[in-house]
């Protein structure tokens, strides 16, 4: 192949993929603006107005801005923010609790059958509690994420510091590893497939509980209460928009957290074969 004919063929790989990846979207989105159009039903928007009333609600503010209104910084920030603040709080605690169960077959087969009960209970059926231990409000809401969040990241964490190789711990106390030593440069390395599949579920329920948690007594602002106070006026195209922004917002999140992923993996492995 020509240097003149490399950059074609390059363009040519992207606009392919680029096809293959936004074409069904594009199709489904198309059909569903004319099947909407064609019910003319008042609570199935069709997709362009949907999106006029996202622009509208958050994205009509200047440049300087982001584009981003003075309504995103009351409904989208304060949801984000207790996100953000759950997720951090649960990769730390099932991290840590992880890598401590994990090293210690006895005290996970003692707990194990504890924390699996724990993990199945539903966190709505928490709320009573947390409203006791923390009140309406922040606090209680960012408890039911963490509560729902935490689980998978704390089991996948355990079941891959106990997945480590056998061989690796031998070479670890051959060369007279400290225990810091080896939690850094063997088993948390070793567990990271596990610890990235527990954060994806992770995000996923954070996301959700999220919302949840904001449609409970005591909200005065984020998505979820955007959504449940389009309800009660029955506003259906901001109820739709909440709704396409929470699929939106979990898109990103997940692309975002994939990449990280890749190239945490990627330079795991090649700190592996170089080894």
């Amino acid at each position: 192949m020509t240097a003149a004919a490399r950059p074609r063929d390059l363009a040519g790989r992207v606009a392919g993929g680029l096809l293959h990846r936004w074409l069904p979207p594009a199709v489904l989105v198309a059909g569903w603006e004319a099947a909407t159009r064609a019910a003319e039903s008042p609570f199935f928007p069709p997709p362009s107005a949907i999106a006029a009333r996202m622009r509208d609600l958050w994205f009509s503010g200047p440049a300087s801005r982001l584009f981003l209104s003075a309504e995103a910084g009351d409904s989208i920030a304060p949801s984000l923010a207790r996100m953000g603040l759950a997720l951090l709080l649960s990769v730390a605690a099932g991290v840590v609790l992880g890598l401590a169960l994990g090293r210690s077959e006895r005290a996970l087969a003692y707990l194990e059958p504890l924390l699996q009960f724990a993990r199945v209970i539903p966190p709505p059926t928490m709320v009573p509690v947390f409203v006791v231990l923390f009140q309406l409000g922040t606090q209680m809401q960012v408890a039911s994420i963490v509560f729902g969040a935490v689980w998978p990241i704390l089991l996948n964490t355990a079941d891959g510091v106990r997945s480590v190789d056998a061989l690796q711990m031998d070479t670890a106390n051959a060369f007279r590893l400290s225990a810091a030593e080896r939690i850094r440069f063997v088993i948390v390395p070793s567990a990271l497939p596990k610890i990235f599949a527990g954060l994806r579920l992770a995000l996923s329920l954070s996301l959700i509980l999220m919302v949840f948690s904001e449609l409970l007594p005591g909200t005065s602002d984020g998505l979820g209460f955007q959504l449940t106070y389009a309800q009660s006026a029955s506003d259906v195209p901001t109820i739709w928009a909440v709704i396409v922004l929470l699929g939106v917002l979990g898109y990103l999140f997940n692309s975002i957290l994939l990449a990280v992923e890749r190239r945490v993996l990627s330079w795991r492995r090649g700190t592996s074969n170089s080894q």
